[in-house]
């Protein structure tokens, strides 16, 4: 199976050398679930995207610094693109910035959240079993740095999982697109050093409190798995 990861933002130049850019995150993981897989990066960041919906088999898309808000014309353009991909029964996964893209490309609404800065970990509870979702469990802890938020959903949108900070964390469209607002390809080393850059940026007791979540245990593999299931179509 090919999948095209469709990029949407690079990791900052200062932490590469330790954590790599984003494709090669997503590409290393996702290998490990399924090493058959093969990829294709579009930056999208950049204007760069499929000709046709058929170039991959399936598509992921990462997450970004920019806010779907920000009123640049390569976010458009990947908001039609997801329409299209919609329309063809292309599979999708949208991780963050994608998460929330998705939301607002079929209609929902996406804003700036008063409840500020997600960071660290974040704790959800599940409520929808899926075929794909296997193994299931009831909870699903992940990491997250995010300002926005999905505060409305498109008709056809089922929700998956939430926490009290955000009530739209997992979502999926029909059978073939779902999104998600945490990033199981994060590590811990990157959510901190991520952190750490944007001290004065992120307010210091958000930043403490995200510290401290690191220590929790992440369902990444666990979701990492989900998504290769949900993009295979089991």
């Amino acid at each position: 199976m090919k999948i095209g990861i469709l990029q949407c933002d690079d990791v900052n130049e200062k932490l590469q050398p330790r954590h790599g850019n984003y494709p090669e995150m997503f590409m290393a993981l996702l290998r490990e679930q399924d090493p058959a897989l093969t990829f294709q990066t579009y930056r999208a960041m950049e204007g760069e995207l499929p000709a046709h919906p058929d170039e991959c088999d399936a598509y992921i898309t990462t997450g970004s610094r920019h806010g779907v808000n920000d009123g640049f014309d390569w976010i458009a353009d990947l908001e039609h693109l997801v329409r299209q991909l919609y329309e063809a029964n292309k599979r999708l996964v949208g991780i963050c910035f994608g998460h929330q893209l998705m939301a607002k490309a079929l209609g929902g609404q996406v804003i700036k959240s008063e409840k500020g800065w997600g960071v660290g970990v974040s704790f959800n509870q599940l409520h929808a079993e899926q075929p794909w979702m296997s193994p299931w469990q009831q909870a699903m802890d992940l990491i997250v740095s995010h300002q926005d938020q999905v505060v409305g959903l498109p008709d056809n949108a089922q929700v998956l999982a939430s926490s009290s900070f955000c009530p739209y964390y997992m979502v999926q469209y029909g059978d073939h697109l779902m999104s998600i607002q945490g990033h199981p390809e994060f590590s811990k080393a990157y959510s901190a050093d991520l952190m750490q850059m944007r001290k004065g940026i992120i307010p210091e007791n958000r930043v403490r409190e995200g510290m401290a979540s690191l220590n929790a245990t992440l369902d990444d593999r666990l979701v990492l798995r989900w998504i290769v299931q949900f993009l295979r179509g089991e």
